[in-house]
C-alpha cells in the first residue's frame, strides 16, 4: 500500500514537473505577442515592387501608355517614332490640312490636253446634199478650263501654209467650260451647204469646195486637224457659222 501511494506521488510529481515546462515553454510568441526572448512572425510576403506603367495616371505628360518614350511630343517612343504621337503634352488638338485646291480656279486647256473627236453629221442641218452641218466633241485627260469659240479652216492636205480659213459668223455667248477627264464640251460648225445632186452648186453661183479634213483652232489651245466620221466636208462660199463650246450636245 505504501509503494503503491509513493508511486502515485512520484506519477504526479513527474506530471506537475512535465505541466510547468510546457507552461513556461508556451508563454513565447504564441503565447503572448510582446513577450521577449522568441523571434517574431516573419511579416507577409510582399512580393516584388510593382512596376508603374508609363503613362497611366501620369496625367499632364501626353504619353501613351506602353510609349516607352516621356512624353509624345518628345523623343522617340515605342507607340510612333520620334515625337509623332497625335497627343502633344498639353492635349491639343492635332491640326488638319486642308483640302487642295480648294477655291481654286481649274487652269486654262492647253493643245496637250485637249482630244478633239472627229465630226458627226448634225441632226439639224441646213437642206441640201453638201455636209450642211457637223457637231465636234472635245475632251481632256486633265482638269482645264476652255472658253470661246473655235476658227476653222479646210485643211491644205499635208501643206499647213495651204489651209484655207473660213470666214466665221460667231452664234450666241461664249462662257467658260470647265472640262474635267472624261467630261466633253461641244460646237456646232454650220456651213452654206451644196444644192443639187452629183458635184451640186452653190446659190451664189460660185464653186462647191470639198475638203477632205478641216483644222479647228481652239482659243488658247492650239490647231486640231480632224475629218469626218462618215464622208467628206462639201460646202459653199468659205463660210461658216459656229457656236461657242458648250458642256450640251447641240442638235
Amino acid at each position: 500500500m505504501q509503494y503503491a501511494a509513493g508511486l502515485r506521488r512520484t506519477a504526479a510529481a513527474l506530471a506537475a514537473a512535465a505541466a510547468a515546462t510546457a507552461l513556461m515553454t508556451g508563454c513565447g510568441p504564441a503565447g503572448d505577442p510582446g513577450a521577449a526572448g522568441g523571434p517574431s512572425s516573419p511579416p507577409a510576403a510582399s512580393g516584388p515592387a510593382q512596376a508603374t506603367p508609363v503613362g497611366s495616371g501620369t496625367g499632364g505628360t501626353g504619353g501613351s501608355s506602353g510609349s516607352g518614350g516621356t512624353s509624345a511630343s518628345g523623343g522617340t517612343s515605342a507607340s510612333g517614332g520620334s515625337g509623332g504621337s497625335s497627343s502633344t503634352g498639353g492635349g491639343g488638338a492635332k491640326p488638319t490640312a486642308s483640302a487642295p485646291g480648294s477655291g481654286g480656279k481649274a487652269k486654262a486647256c492647253t493643245g496637250e490636253d485637249l482630244l478633239l473627236s472627229p465630226a458627226h453629221l448634225a441632226d439639224v442641218r441646213p437642206p441640201g446634199t453638201g455636209t450642211g452641218a457637223v457637231v465636234v466633241s472635245v475632251s481632256s485627260h486633265t482638269t482645264c478650263t476652255l472658253s470661246g469659240f473655235p476658227q476653222v479652216a479646210g485643211a491644205g492636205n499635208g501643206a499647213p501654209d495651204k489651209n484655207l480659213p473660213l470666214a466665221t459668223t460667231n452664234s450666241g455667248t461664249a462662257a467658260p467650260v470647265t472640262l474635267t477627264p472624261g467630261a466633253r464640251a461641244w460646237t456646232k460648225l454650220t456651213f452654206v451647204n451644196v444644192q443639187g445632186e452629183a458635184d451640186g452648186y452653190c446659190v451664189s453661183g460660185s464653186t462647191p469646195v470639198v475638203f477632205p479634213t478641216l483644222v479647228i483652232r481652239v482659243p488658247g489651245a492650239g490647231a486640231h486637224q480632224i475629218a469626218m466620221d462618215d464622208g467628206q466636208f462639201a460646202e459653199c462660199d468659205n463660210k461658216v457659222t459656229v457656236t461657242a463650246f458648250s458642256l450640251t450636245k447641240p442638235s
